[in-house]
């Protein structure tokens, strides 16, 4: 009897300081104990049966360890360390092989817990490598199973179920821990190559050397029953790094997708696409198993999740990651005028780029505008090593930022840059079911607050509840939570207060007071920073950070609220445009309603739910098509004329920060104006109407 991958069986067994049978290296405990075996296929003769301690880092023992295998701290304290264990396994097979003239060998254990959950992750955290020969094994609970058909589910097999289905009769007692084991597992295959099943070890488990990049295609079924979801990554890790987390599982070609969050940077999660449900079943185990210092949970996700991430539709991203087993580096901050020959010169001769120009792809904007982000190829790690260090360094006025990436990361960040708009086909003139005109606060007086750390579920209710007797000195619609790109809440708040003085007592009142069963910081701010929030800045201690230009991705809920339409639609412009009004100005204008014209911009801005203070019970924001006539009858209530077509209002992106009115103005040099279609349609500060009054060609606010 002879097997098509080798001529003889290293039947082996092993035990951790922790979880022993189902849970085997799921608590991630170091290995023991090694016991093994030779076995001669063609002969039926076995070699010298060898059991080795192994030095734990960490001596100290589970009760289950110690009950079951009798082992103490004090005699795995005068052991060798793994590495020098594993030395001598291989030393010893090589010598009992000999002795049957062969020169070949594969693996055996009872199941993968100790190769795949226990071995390549202990090893791989050590960083020494392992022999050749611990990547391929046979798992001899299947080989039973197909051996013996009417036997219990692989899953459901143990030692001693296998060996009870053969009538073998052996005492566990009789034997130290370990040695039963594996002689009641060399019993079993020798019933296996008996003349009853002459059963042939030919389709050997394997474990994957390294990870293999690769573009996946939203076209492809993605089994949701492979995908996994890591949560709690370091920022910096890369697709490699995941792939290490997970040694020992066999991850599917382009497998590992990075999440980003809205402004396109990693948000520390990760999708893994495994290459069958039982390898996605061991992930699962590895919960809370650590990389480096942190502890990184594992739960279930779905195919659509991973292609939502993962894949693309672009010819020029499927040819530029068809080059295969290629490093990918980011490159965020590029000159906007910045060529490839730029590019391929700031990386210099010392990081050639794969293909030259080919091994380059600028991010562009869907109208061709670069982005300031590109991806890099390099053939092996050393030249991506040579470009990393790089980070930083300058590109003509600008320093630039060297990332890892991963193909699934190239795809996102394309998919996200070039997605179509939010509201591809016109809507129906939409006008908004708000209560009556409010306006949010503008200005430099500290007359609001600023909740930050809010639980996610928290809703208005709890934070009437936390601001206690304060809730009386709030501002009519003088709460805003802020939503994230996703629609979720963000854990952030502002409250809208009658003076500074109020808003002051309330921020040291409440400042780490605890909400449900977290503190929230409470800050004193003005009605300037907190517009520039919600319109999508970040306010931190750092200063203000002007909005991000990235188009946000579908939103389940509050989309209307936060998209201009491309067609007739009537909003309060309070609640998009805060501008500064004069006493002067609101006495005189009637209620305002703008419209917006065809081929205007989106706005973009942090999604935020507008919620009256009490005693009013919150009011749920929306809109609702308009009836037909509803924009006529809305713009005669008012006496306001609708802005002519095409065009009245547009938003400028990209601006220089020190750009002034004139400098804007100077741009839109040639274009007209009708300064009194103005008046009375946008309230506006003195500076802005004076400048409407004066002789120039166009207004900017």
């Amino acid at each position: 009897m002879t097997a098509s991958h080798s001529d003889s069986l290293v039947v082996l067994f092993g035990a951790t300081a922790g979880a022993y049978g189902a849970k085997l290296g799921s608590d991630e405990r170091e290995l023991i104990l090694l016991v093994w075996q030779v076995v001669d296929l063609p002969s039926k003769k076995v070699g010298t049966l060898h059991k080795s301690l192994v030095k734990a880092d960490n001596l100290e023992l589970s009760d289950q360890c110690r009950e079951v295998s009798g082992l103490t701290p004090e005699g795995l304290g005068k052991a060798e360390p793994l590495d020098r264990v594993l030395q001598q396994f291989i030393q010893l097979v090589s010598s009992d092989l000999k002795a049957f003239g062969r020169n070949s060998y594969t693996l055996c254990s009872d199941g993968q817990l100790l190769i795949r959950q226990v071995l390549h992750p202990e090893t791989s955290k050590k960083n020494f490598l392992l022999s050749d020969c611990f990547y391929s094994f046979y798992d001899l609970r299947k080989e039973f199973h197909t051996c013996y058909p009417g036997s219990a589910a692989v899953k459901d097999q143990t030692i001693r179920s296998m060996a009870e289905y053969l009538g073998l009769g052996t005492d566990e007692t009789e034997e130290d821990f370990g040695v039963w084991q594996v002689k009641t597992m060399v019993a079993i295959i020798f019933s296996m190559l008996s003349e009853n099943c002459d059963h042939v070890f030919t389709d050997p488990e394997t474990v994957k050397y390294k990870y293999e990049t690769g573009p996946c295609s939203k076209s492809e079924t993605v089994d949701s029953e492979t995908v996994i979801r890591a949560r709690g990554l370091p920022w910096q890790s890369s697709d490699q790094d995941i792939a290490r987390f997970f040694k020992g599982l066999n991850i599917a070609k382009g497998g590992v997708a990075l999440c980003l969050n809205a402004q396109g940077r990693r948000n520390g999660e990760a999708l893994v696409r495994f290459v069958n449900s039982e390898q996605r079943d061991l992930a699962l185990e590895r919960h809370k198993h650590h990389m480096g210092s942190r502890y990184i949970e594992v739960y279930k996700a779905t195919g659509e999740e991973f292609l939502k991430i993962a894949g693309g539709t672009s010819n020029e991203v499927a040819q530029f990651l068809s080059k295969e087993n290629q490093v990918i580096i980011r490159m965020r901050g590029l000159p906007f005028t910045a060529t490839q020959e730029d590019v391929l010169g700031f990386l210099g001769p010392e990081c050639p780029v794969t293909g030259g120009k080919e091994g380059l792809l600028f991010v562009k904007y869907p109208d061709g505008r670069p982005t300031g982000d590109a991806f890099v190829l390099f053939s092996c790690e050393e030249y991506a090593q040579n470009a990393l260090k790089k980070h930083k360094e300058i590109l003509g006025k600008r320093y630039i930022e060297l990332f890892r990436s991963t193909a699934a990361e190239v795809q996102q960040v394309l998919n996200r840059y070039m997605s179509t708009p939010l509201i591809p086909t016109l809507p129906a003139p939409i006008i908004p079911v708000i209560p009556p005109p409010y306006t949010i606060a503008t200005g430099s007086i500290r007359d609001c607050v600023r909740l930050r750390g809010l639980p996610y579920t928290a809703g208005i209710d709890d934070i009437l509840d936390f601001m206690g007797d304060a809730t009386a000195d709030i501002k009519p619609h003088g709460v805003h939570m802020v939503l994230n790109q996703q629609g979720r809440p963000s854990g952030d708040a502002f409250i809208q207060m009658k003076s500074a003085d109020k808003a002051f007592i309330v921020a040291q009142k409440c400042h780490k007071k605890m909400m449900k069963d977290r503190y929230v910081e409470v800050f004193q701010c003005s009605g300037e920073e907190m517009n520039f929030v919600l319109m999508g800045g970040t306010l931190n201690r750092s200063g203000l950070s002007p909005p991000p230009c990235l188009s946000p991705p579908a939103y389940a809920a509050f989309q209307t609220a936060a998209v201009i339409p491309a067609e007739a639609a009537l909003y309060q412009p309070q609640a998009l445009l805060p501008a500064a009004r004069t006493p002067q100005a609101s006495a005189a204008a009637p209620p305002a309603v703008t419209y917006y014209p065809a081929q205007a911009a989106q706005l973009y801005m942090n999604y935020t739910a507008y919620y009256p203070s009490p005693p009013v019970s919150p009011t749920t924001v929306g809109y609702i098509a308009a009836p037909p006539g509803a924009v006529a009858a809305a713009a005669t209530a008012t006496h306001t004329p609708l802005l002519p077509q095409p065009g009245a209002l547009v938003r400028m992106q990209g601006l220089p920060y020190n750009t002034g009115m004139k400098e804007i103005l100077s741009f839109f040099q040639g274009y007209q104006y009708a300064p009194d279609d103005y008046n009375g349609l946008i309230q506006l500060s003195e500076q802005a109407r004076s400048v409407l009054q004066a002789p120039k060609e166009w207004v900017c606010l």
